[in-house]
């Protein structure tokens, strides 16, 4: 059996901590997303930096993920940039702002915000910018970081204010600041962060949800078929014609 100190207990805790206690929320933000399918909206999804735009990627173009996903990806902010430049990045005012305007959110897009800190710059800023156009935001972070991090850190946006702040829909991932949970014996450091395994998981929850609604409402939502398994080609197909003109990123 593996010495995991501890780990695999602490995500399942962390990810059944969501299940129990943001299952309002999950429901609120999927009649938001089932909404969109209805009307033939894209799902726009956005990520803060760093390692949350991975969150972003499980997203898009996935296996049995939803085919009308938007993500709105800047690769200067991901882990694909030289990570001292996104991180210098990510606390560059106005830049997020910059990413919104390109993408060009407009009133009643729905746009899913993903970055557990949630304080900084570039996500800041973007939430602002959606906020002004009149989108619909879902935010997925940690209200430890919001609300344990100094008001003066200097990672926090100069206006002093959280994701959670410009969100219609809040969704806690509960992620603890400094995000790894396990001491090794004789060591000073933490290791093994949970944020990426629980926010991968809440990203699956939505297209859970959505796609549930959507059934209810008598919705065939756009699912990818695993381009990989016999057949996911051509079963993708009609979805790429349809989506590939209005997704940047397809």
């Amino acid at each position: 059996m593996v010495q995991d100190f501890g780990y695999i207990d602490a995500v399942i805790a962390n990810i059944r901590k969501v299940a129990d206690e943001q299952g309002e929320n999950i429901k609120k933000a999927g009649t938001l997303m089932a909404d969109a399918i209805a009307a033939d909206r894209l799902i726009n999804v956005y990520a803060g930096g760093g390692h949350t735009t991975l969150a972003m990627g499980e997203m898009f173009f996935r296996a049995g993920g939803l085919a009308n996903i938007n993500p709105l990806m800047e690769t200067a902010l991901s882990v694909f940039n030289q990570s001292l430049k996104y991180l210098e990045l990510e606390r560059t005012v106005n830049f997020g702002a910059s990413i919104i305007k390109y993408y060009q959110i407009e009133k009643d897009d729905v746009v899913i915000f993903f970055h557990n800190i949630g304080i900084n710059p570039a996500t800041i800023d973007a939430a602002e910018e959606c906020k002004k156009r009149g989108a619909k935001i879902i935010a997925v972070a940690s209200s430890h970081w919001q609300s344990e991090m100094p008001k003066d850190h200097f990672i926090r946006h100069p206006n002093g204010k959280n994701l959670f702040d410009y969100a219609d829909v809040c969704i806690d991932d509960d992620n603890p600041v400094g995000d790894a949970v396990v001491n090794v014996p004789g060591m000073d450091t933490p290791i093994a962060p949970v944020s990426n395994v629980v926010d991968f998981t809440i990203a699956h929850l939505l297209e859970i949800e959505c796609c549930r609604q959507c059934v209810e409402l008598g919705l065939v939502p756009p699912v990818w078929t695993s381009a990989n398994a016999p057949g996911g080609d051509a079963k993708n197909a009609a979805y790429l014609a349809k989506y590939r003109p209005r997704v940047k990123m397809l």
